[in-house]
């Protein structure tokens, strides 16, 4: 189970990637953004929903593997930000990568509570600030749409 957890948690190696695994991770969830975005919203959410239970256990794994509270190489989290912050935005390509930079600053500088919520204990803690982030980046991004179509 250790070996399936840690496999998980890096999303099948990626988060071994030497530069930027955080970035590789949101990256990834584009991609699956990309091919789960026709879904109907409630399989999106059941598909997301599951990504955070087993993400939160992989994630609580690969901590006790690495002997870290929040290893790099973790970056499942990532790839359930990035789908928070691009559910239900009905975003094509173009969208997409907006809302990839914008999960991207807000996983990196954590706006109150994401910070505090890295405090939680073991694969909770490594997941929660990320989902936090992402529910920033999604509120972001329906301004963002809101704004453009108020132009439009």
């Amino acid at each position: 189970m250790n070996r399936l957890g840690v496999l998980i948690a890096t999303v099948g190696g990626a988060g071994y990637f030497p530069v930027a695994p955080g970035t590789v991770g949101s990256a990834i969830g584009i991609a699956v953004y990309l091919i789960t975005s026709r879904w109907p919203l409630i399989w999106q959410a059941g598909c997301l929903g599951v990504l955070t239970i087993v993400g939160i256990w992989a994630a609580g794994v690969a901590a006790v593997h690495f002997k870290r509270e929040d290893p790099g190489h973790v970056i499942i989290d990532e790839v359930a930000g990035q789908l928070v912050t691009l559910y239900a935005i009905h975003a094509g390509i173009g969208l997409a990568v907006v809302g990839f930079f914008l999960f991207r600053v807000l996983d990196i500088i954590k706006p109150w509570p994401a910070r505090q919520f890295e405090r939680l204990p073991g694969g909770l803690g490594i997941v929660a600030d990320d989902l936090m982030a992402g529910v920033y980046g999604n509120i972001g991004m329906r301004l963002l749409v809101f704004a453009l179509l108020r132009v439009g």
